[in-house]
């Protein structure tokens, strides 16, 4: 008896110890994690992916980077099954994955509709963890191209005009695609505080045609353009249906390109409100005539040039060789009893002049 009671209190001990090891863990299966993020879009029969590769397994362990990963891409109309679509792709973990297909002709027809796009990454032994998130995109006849794009440089901007094509589909908008083609160098340390530069790449959208004057066209001004820079633009129908409170777009076919050289070739606006005031000179003072206006508020405005005539007489710029920075001028060549016509003229730094504005006249009184 005593034997046996020491025999099984080691064999106890040993039970309830701290370090007693727990029930054994499965290896692992490696098997990717679903891809979370994947984004469609269609342009006329087009349809674009997007998406970013897991960088884990579903238990958390790093894949091996330097491992390319098989995907399966499928696409699901209505409530049927999620049918293959091309050849599978492969790509690294962490790396961005992209595929694009062509329609079958069944999809780019008749009204619009839904189907969703999923893809689905397996290991080595060809298991999967499930698919990714629906990216959805419309089936049906993509929008009517956009014709007749045109582009015209103006003082407020760039104007561009195409011809009007109504759309079955109630939320129609017109994106205008801008691409840079003169994009700011590499900013150095120093610059990096500076404003950031302009975008290569910017989408302009126009919700609804204003008319033009001539009959089937339409019209929009892009006011944010930088003078001295060269743009392409490029337009395309973009219908617009909610699903499940998310806006789904369908967009036709790009236009032909256009190209504009952004030139300032353009005065600045002329000054209004010229007002002049004569004093006669008492109390030992020469006469003069004090001359003021409204402020021109041009971004690039360097100035002004004031104008004087007498009776009919040709017009004689009284001002400095350089611009005006002020909205005033004092005239102190006048003569008692004499009278002035004046007028002013706004310059920008380009050297580019305004017309002179409206004439205003004063006369120098005797004292």
């Amino acid at each position: 008896m005593r034997l046996a009671l020491l025999v099984a209190l080691p064999a106890a001990l040993l039970l309830a110890g701290c370090g007693t090891p727990g029930a054994p863990q499965p290896p692992s299966l490696n098997l990717p994690e679903t891809v979370k993020d994947l984004a469609a879009t269609r342009a006329g029969n087009q349809v674009s992916l997007t998406w970013t590769m897991p960088k884990r397994t579903t238990d958390k362990l790093l894949l091996n980077d330097k491992t390319a990963l098989p995907v399966r891409i499928c696409r699901k109309e209505a409530t049927g099954s999620c049918e293959p679509v091309g050849v599978e792709v492969a790509f690294a973990p962490g790396a961005e994955g992209s595929f694009t297909e062509t329609l079958p002709a069944a999809l780019t027809t008749g009204s619009p509709r839904t189907c969703s796009y999923f893809v689905e990454l397996r290991n080595r032994s060809g298991r999967s963890a499930g698919l990714s998130n629906a990216a959805p995109v419309q089936a049906g006849e993509a929008p009517a191209p956009v014709t007749g794009l045109t582009a015209e440089v103006r003082k407020q901007g760039v104007i561009l005009r195409w011809a009007n094509s109504s759309s079955p589909i109630p939320n129609t908008v017109i994106r205008l695609h801008r691409e840079l083609l003169t994009p700011a160098p590499a900013r150095s340390h120093e610059e990096l505080l500076a404003p950031q530069p302009e975008p290569v790449d910017q989408n302009l959208l126009v919700e609804s045609c204003v008319p033009e004057a001539a009959a089937g066209l339409c019209r929009t001004i892009d006011k944010s353009i930088h003078f001295g820079e060269t743009y392409v633009y490029r337009a395309q129908r973009v219908d617009r249906v909610i699903v499940d409170g998310k806006t789904i777009e369908l967009a036709g076919e790009l236009s032909t390109p256009v190209r504009v050289e952004a030139l300032d070739v353009f005065p600045p606006e002329v000054p209004t409100a010229l007002a002049a005031v004569a004093t006669s000179g008492e109390n030992g003072a020469s006469p003069a005539i004090d001359l003021s206006w409204q402020p021109v508020t041009d971004t690039d405005l360097a100035g002004y040039a004031v104008y004087r005539r007498e009776a009919d007489a040709a017009w004689q710029r009284i001002s400095s060789p350089g611009p005006l920075v002020a909205p005033a001028f004092h005239d102190a060549t006048v003569e008692l009893g004499h009278t002035y016509h004046y007028a002013v003229s706004s310059i920008d730094q380009g050297g580019h002049e305004s017309a002179r504005s409206a004439e205003t006249e004063e006369t120098v009184p005797n004292p």
